[in-house]
């Protein structure tokens, strides 16, 4: 019985956590692109392509958190793994042989 508490306890506490970690990446990812962007590494095109992605993935979390009172832990693997894509997709677009005019 006493397991059961303290386990339900610490994924209770984690939840947040798991939440504040997704909050995070967000922010780097909206940095890296601004910063990006300043210094001439992205386009005007992959600026808005990576935008409007991320538009996307902030409605996909906002239905999530709404729909159950909360994210799943099911919802929030999801969710790393498309930000896991965006970052990539951030590192190529920045890298690529294209530069701002």
């Amino acid at each position: 019985m006493k397991l059961t508490v303290i386990a339900a306890l610490a994924v209770a506490l984690m939840t947040p956590a798991f939440g504040q970690r997704i909050e995070n990446r967000k922010e780097n990812q909206k940095e890296r692109v601004q910063a990006g962007r300043k210094s001439g590494e992205l386009t005007n095109k992959e600026t808005a392509k990576i935008a409007a992605k991320q538009a996307e993935l902030k409605q996909e979390i906002r239905k999530d958190r709404k729909d159950g009172g909360g994210l799943t832990a099911k919802e929030r693997a999801k969710i790393e793994a498309k930000q896991d894509k965006l970052s990539k997709e951030i590192y190529k677009e920045k890298h690529d042989a294209q530069k701002k005019q």
